[in-house]
């Protein structure tokens, strides 16, 4: 029975893109640490990418929005559905 838990939480992980703009350098290392801590992956200086459960894609944008305080900045996490995700386009050299 717990192999059957595990598959319905599996399900609900999702690809997340979390995208940020923040111009404090400690702000947004934090930010990056957090990040880090979730398992997501550096794809660009100030892009993640990974899968992550709903109810941690909460308690990251929750945690970030205790580090960015009242400072200015802005973070987007889009989930990708597997659709979309199989849809995705690469260039890496």
């Amino acid at each position: 029975m717990v192999g059957v838990g595990w598959v319905l939480v599996w399900r609900c992980v999702v690809q997340c893109l979390l995208i940020y703009d923040i111009p404090d350098d400690g702000k947004r290392g934090k930010i990056a640490e957090a990040c880090l801590d979730y398992g997501l992956d550096r794809v660009q200086f100030s892009a993640f990418l990974g899968p992550l459960l709903p109810t941690h894609q909460e308690e990251l944008m929750l945690r970030i929005k205790k580090i960015l305080g009242k400072k200015p900045g802005c973070v987007h996490l889009y989930p990708l559905c597997k659709e979309d995700w199989a849809k995705r386009q690469v260039v890496s050299q």
